[in-house]
């Protein structure tokens, strides 16, 4: 019997292992990666004591933590949480099942996927929801990205000394993201060209991406462009749990302060919770307070 299994190796769940293992606790974290969607980031300066680095230095500073307290993520992907009695099991892809007093839930969120004619034939051929890992790939050319919030303009930047030309496709009348820095930094650069009010409508191509359609004002148009960056939104990763906490209407765990959910022994961090504020400083300050708790809910159990 496991005292804690931790669902997720991003910054919440990294750090509730962290504190997990100074704590003595019999835990195990499983994880399908290890970094989350920290490891997307192509720049990161407001985390304390890092104030310019990558997503990906980030983690590899997370890696190192983790290996001084020799901890090892099972990679593998958590399927259902189940109750049984008191306890929970724990039942992952691969086959494995684990009998544990109590969970955190850490799973973070994948990117929204594109739902147009051709996004799912060319995903990996030219469209792709990762500036920051598959942006050199298209040095010198034309490319798109789709979405006009935080993580549009961030992918903007980031291809901003890669591509030859950068369109910002945003279904709404204005771009949406809240770092105004940015905003100007990306919009006031001579190769970007923002389309508002545009719905993009199919992606074209055969082997490779194209070029893609989009809608405006009633007229539909055709850019050419070798790739696509989508950045529409994240959905919560939370089906292993749905069943068995309180969600809110965005498909968010309901946590109180405590980061306890509303099944007892069941705690949550980060991004998946109903908590203000998706960063990634949040997400550990998260995982340390589910773990603490944890900790005081196993100590009363045993």
């Amino acid at each position: 019997m496991k005292d804690i299994i931790i669902i997720g190796a991003g910054a919440a769940g990294i750090t509730a292992a962290i504190y997990a293992a100074r704590a003595n606790m019999d835990f195990e974290i499983i994880s399908k990666d290890v970094g989350g969607l920290t490891l997307w980031s192509p720049d990161i300066e407001n985390y304390t004591g890092f104030h310019d680095l990558s997503g990906m230095e980030l983690v590899e500073k997370f890696r190192e933590h983790m290996e001084q307290h020799d901890i090892d993520v099972k990679e593998d992907e958590v399927e259902k949480v189940e109750k049984k009695d008191s306890n929970f099991i724990v039942k992952t892809k691969k086959g494995e099942e684990f009998d544990t007093r109590s969970v955190i839930v850490a799973s973070g969120s994948s990117p929204r996927k594109l739902d147009v004619p051709g996004a799912d034939k060319l995903e990996g051929k030219g469209l792709a929801y990762c500036a920051t890992c598959d942006g050199p790939l298209f040095s010198g050319k034309d490319v798109a990205v789709i979405g006009g919030g935080n993580s549009a303009l961030s992918s903007a930047e980031t291809l901003l000394n890669i591509a030859e030309k950068i369109y910002i496709i945003n279904i709404n009348d204005e771009l949406t993201g809240t770092d105004k820095e940015r905003i100007d930094k990306v919009t006031k650069d001579e190769k970007v060209e923002v389309i508002n009010k545009a719905d993009v409508k199919e992606i074209i191509g055969d082997d490779l991406v194209k070029g893609l359609k989009y809608e405006k004002d009633g007229e539909e148009k055709t850019i050419d462009v070798e790739g696509v960056f989508v950045e529409i939104g994240h959905i919560r990763n939370i089906d292993m749990v749905k069943e068995l906490v309180d969600l809110n209407k965005n498909n968010e765990i309901k946590v109180d302060k405590s980061c306890s959910t509303s099944q007892e022994g069941i705690f949550a961090a980060g991004d998946i919770t109903d908590m203000p504020g998706k960063q990634t400083i949040i997400a550990a300050g998260d995982g340390s307070r589910a773990l603490l708790s944890a900790f005081s809910y196993v100590s009363k159990k045993r």
